[in-house]
């Protein structure tokens, strides 16, 4: 497969989105763990997301293979693709954690339309206790999906300016 879109590598575009979408949502799987009214909205929205992002990584990986074989061979280059793969773990968490927070949604609906109609549904206890431990998830899967990508970026940064550009300015 070619991966060039108008004449520049694909990784170096699709990368930037995947730079803004992982910590974003990372932090609204914190937000929908943390907050029951924002679950109740939010839950579709951050799984859809999340179901999204984990190709669109892929699709970046690929790519970034893709690039590694069209550039010259450099240690710096070989660092930064060899942590690219990093991600990926991370992003299946944050899918997984998506699609348990929007089970837990769904559950929490369905005990508040029992609990109107006849009075049984979820405790306090649990629902504060769910909350709980979907927050902790949700806080370390954002930590480290963060962490792990700006150990790729640095790298891959690296790779492309290190050396390239000079400290003074080049004169008119």
């Amino acid at each position: 497969m070619d991966y060039a879109f108008a004449g520049l590598p694909l990784h170096v575009l699709l990368v930037h989105a995947v730079i803004v979408l992982t910590p974003l949502l990372a932090l609204a799987l914190i937000v929908v763990a943390a907050w029951p009214g924002a679950r109740r909205v939010l839950w579709l929205p951050v799984l859809i997301g999340a179901a999204l992002l984990l190709p669109l990584g892929l699709v970046t990986i690929e790519a970034g293979k893709w690039l590694e074989q069209r550039v010259p061979p450099a240690p710096l280059v070989q660092e930064h693709t060899a942590q690219g793969e990093d991600i990926v773990p991370w992003l299946i968490a944050v899918l997984v954690l998506a699609v348990v927070i929007a089970v837990w949604a769904i559950v929490e609906r369905a005990s508040r339309h029992r609990t109107a109609a006849s009075g049984g549904g979820l405790s306090r206890g649990i629902r504060v206790a769910a909350g709980v431990v979907l927050t902790a998830a949700a806080l370390v899967i954002a930590a480290g999906s963060t962490w792990t990508l700006v150990q790729i970026g640095e790298a891959g940064s690296r790779a492309v300016w290190e050396g390239s550009f000079s400290d003074e300015p080049l004169g008119d």
